[in-house]
């Protein structure tokens, strides 16, 4: 029955490692999981994808205008 307890303990402190995970871990799996989506919906709609390519270079290049 000790062996249980400490047995419990040491899945106890796992978990609780494993759940402390670092915060610039979790932002990089949002972001990679972004672009997975983002990419998964350019090849389901290329139209719409180069659209909005399109429009954001529009706007980034009128406001960034070198001159």
């Amino acid at each position: 029955m000790a062996q249980t307890r400490s047995a419990t303990k040491a899945s106890e402190n796992n978990t609780h490692r494993r759940q402390a995970v670092h915060p610039l871990t979790e932002e990089a799996e949002t972001a990679s999981d972004v672009v997975e989506y983002l990419k998964e919906y350019a090849r389901e709609k290329p139209e719409v994808a180069a659209l909005w390519c399109l429009g954001i270079g529009f706007i980034l290049g009128w406001k960034l205008k070198p001159w």
